[in-house]
């Protein structure tokens, strides 16, 4: 591996060496081509070279350091059975900026992430600190609730705790529910009955539900009633028990409508909001729901709130300056 190095930024610099014990291993730290290292080197200020089993890096001492925790902290995922793809490295040079969590990054090989959620399909360990917080918070709290823009993992991550809690018995339903609002196309004239109507509008619920379940396990579950997908519309007059409930698009809900669903919650229930207050679709000038439910609540006992940023996006790198570039001031 010899690549130009990278000029590291001003200030004391350091030669730091890394040995890996299982070099078998090397070859899915480094990715292909290279790519991994290479993103380390450009968002770190550093060069690496590798020899054997060695990995020696030089550049700014703090970036230096930076640099040899990302690689441990891959590097032990790696040894944990995860798979190292390029949003999990984003995700873990930026949780190596947060000295708070320096025992993801530096936890010895073999030990189990402090917070992961596992499903029949895959086990899931937090990229970013937010999401650090958030699956804690999905694992405490009672009501929680999640606002951020696209990308950020909000529902993606809330549809893996319900179906871990399914799974284990913890709860006895999965209900999903979004609002069927009408964003320039008019569901009346969508061809169908009703529930071909809104399909489209939940099909990210069904498309999280497919990555954590065996297809046939989905659909044998949603005939048995054990999950639901549905409108908003469709909680009305039903106090909601023994469930997992999430609410997705949340910003797109009326203050009466999220006054209904919240006070859906019945015993032994978890309940998850997610929402974008910045991308709001409600038609007219009405206040959202979401905004005026966290204005409300925030801070009560039980309820907890998560706020992602444009840094917590785990989709492509260019969606995050996309995100950061229509970010203004927060509405909730």
């Amino acid at each position: 591996m010899s690549r130009k190095p990278v000029q590291a930024r001003a200030g004391d610099r350091a030669r730091l060496e890394i040995l890996f014990d299982k070099p078998q291993l090397l070859g899915r730290l480094f990715g292909q081509y290279d790519q991994n290292l290479i993103a380390i080197e450009s968002k770190l200020g550093v060069y690496m070279s590798a020899r054997g089993n060695k990995i020696q890096i030089e550049g700014e001492a703090e970036a230096a350091a930076r640099a040899r925790e990302v690689l441990t902290g891959l590097y032990n995922r790696i040894v944990q059975g995860q798979d190292v793809d390029p949003g999990m490295v984003d995700g873990v040079i930026q949780m190596s900026a947060e000295p708070t969590l320096e025992g993801i990054i530096r936890a010895d090989a073999g030990d189990a992430p402090p917070v992961m959620i596992r499903t029949r399909k895959k086990t899931i360990v937090p990229r970013t600190g937010t999401q650090i917080g958030y699956m804690e918070a999905l694992g405490r709290d009672d009501v929680i609730f999640a606002l951020g823009p696209a990308g950020t993992g909000k529902t993606y991550l809330a549809v893996a705790q319900a179906v871990q809690q399914l799974i284990n018995g913890s709860v006895q339903r999965l209900i999903l529910s979004r609002p069927a609002v009408e964003a320039g196309e008019r569901l009346g004239f969508l061809p169908g009955d009703m529930k071909e109507k809104v399909d489209p509008y939940l099909r990210p619920l069904y498309d999280a539900l497919y990555d954590m379940l065996p297809t046939e396990q989905v659909e044998r579950r949603i005939a048995s009633g054990e999950i639901e997908i549905a409108p908003i519309a469709f909680m009305r007059g039903r106090t909601l028990s023994d469930a997992f409930i999430i609410l997705d698009e949340a910003q797109n809900t009326t203050i009466a409508q999220m006054k209904m669903f919240l006070t859906r919650f019945g015993m032994n229930s978890r309940m998850v909001v997610c929402g974008d207050p910045r991308q709001i679709d409600l038609p007219g000038v009405g206040q959202s729901g979401l905004a005026d439910a966290v204005r409300r609540l925030e801070g009560l006992e039980g309820i907890g709130t998560i706020r992602f940023g444009a840094a917590d996006v785990v989709r492509h790198p260019i969606v995050g300056r996309i995100v950061q570039a229509y970010e203004g001031p927060d509405d909730a």
